[in-house]
């Protein structure tokens, strides 16, 4: 598989996060693919027998019924269960003070291998599992430097797979205005997202001739529009609302289910505009917005995960990152569902034109933050 320079980037950025917990930097775009790549998801019918083996997940604060990163998270828990017939169950966190007791409460039940959800449970982490180097360790959204043995890091190249979704957005607007917030601003598990947008719609300016304005995200100067939570869907309303005021017709929403608030407000002001979901694809999972939804930028972490714990219940050492991207399909741009029909042959064309760049290294994400 090649390698490009923008793989390396994140895992660097990965390992400044895990050093920097409380004031992590933005991730630049990734560039380094995991010694091994996802495995095809498990199918969700049992495979085999039952085993004395369990695998435990912490989720983050957005709850475990997000309809994206921590839900998507528990699903890679119950394919590793189809496929390896182990024992599985979590434990949801209400807020921070949370992380550290529930993954010593899993610790003192005896599990096996212990997946926490999210960069916000990186010291909580590394404390459990440097105390405790023979219970296996996952992180999604988090990666150490020096790595710790025990643990695998999960990261994801999101924003190759949003500057596709960026693309399309662009294609798709009538007003040539795009909108983006994220919840917390935790650098790359949440800008990556924004990122990758506003480098799609400016490639998409460059390659077209047109001029299309994303409001709410800088990738240049990092700074934009956040809710400063994951959970508020009211929150991502009043952004949004806030966007469509400004002509947006694309709005992406980035952290659990506070992107819900995008969709509401088109809902609200009866325009016409369309929203983004965000890790898995919101056309299933949020179906009450369906006929909202433009597209999702799929983050496949239930792949990662289900593939950290079989490394972990086969006894193969840990992978110190373990980075998805469009080249291993873990990442990737979702269906248009209702929209395709509006997606001309000749966007699609050159989505696809576009998407091979990216995993050759031709284009890199970051080339395109400043307007053409």
């Amino acid at each position: 598989m090649r390698t490009s320079r923008a793989l390396a980037a994140l895992v660097s950025a990965a390992f400044i996060f895990a050093a920097c917990a409380t004031a992590a930097s933005p991730t630049p775009e990734p560039t380094v693919a995991p010694t091994a790549p996802p495995t095809v998801a498990p199918t969700a019918a049992p495979t085999a027998s039952p085993v004395d083996w369990q695998a435990c997940m912490v989720s983050d604060t957005g709850g475990i019924d997000d309809h994206a990163f921590n839900e998507n998270a528990w699903k890679g828990l119950q394919d590793a269960q189809a496929k390896l017939g182990i024992e599985i169950k979590f434990l949801e966190s209400r807020d921070e003070s949370d992380f550290e007791k529930n993954i010593n409460q899993f610790l003192s039940e005896g599990c096996e291998m212990i997946v926490t959800v999210g960069f916000l449970l990186g010291d909580a982490t590394k404390v459990g599992a440097e105390a405790n180097p023979d219970v296996r360790f996952a992180i999604v959204d988090f990666a150490y430097d020096p790595a710790i043995p025990n643990v695998e890091g999960l990261v994801y190249a999101t924003n190759e797979a949003a500057m596709l979704a960026g693309y399309a957005s662009a294609a798709w607007s009538k007003t040539h205005v795009l909108g983006t917030f994220g919840g917390i601003n935790i650098g790359g598990p949440v800008t990556d997202f924004m990122d990758g947008l506003v480098a799609g719609a400016h490639y998409y300016d460059k390659t077209t001739g047109s001029k299309t304005t994303v409001l709410g995200w800088d990738p240049v100067t990092k700074t934009g529009s956040f809710t400063g939570d994951f959970a508020s869907i009211d929150n991502g309303k009043t952004l949004s609302l806030g966007f469509l005021d400004e002509n947006a017709d694309v709005i992406l929403g980035v952290g659990g289910q506070i992107g819900q608030g995008a969709f509401a407000a088109i809902e609200e002001r009866g325009v016409t505009g369309v929203g983004l979901g965000v890790d898995v694809d919101w056309y299933v999972s949020v179906p009450q917005y369906k006929s909202l939804i433009l597209t999702s930028i799929l983050k496949k972490i239930d792949i990662s995960v289900t593939a950290a714990v079989e490394h972990a219940f086969k006894g193969e050492p840990a992978l110190p990152v373990y980075v998805s991207t469009l080249a291993n399909g873990g990442v990737d741009l979702g269906p248009f569902h209702d929209y395709d029909s509006q997606i001309s042959a000749e966007t699609k064309a050159a989505l696809e034109d576009l998407k091979a760049k990216i995993i050759s290294g031709e284009v890199k994400v970051s080339d395109y933050f400043a307007a053409p």
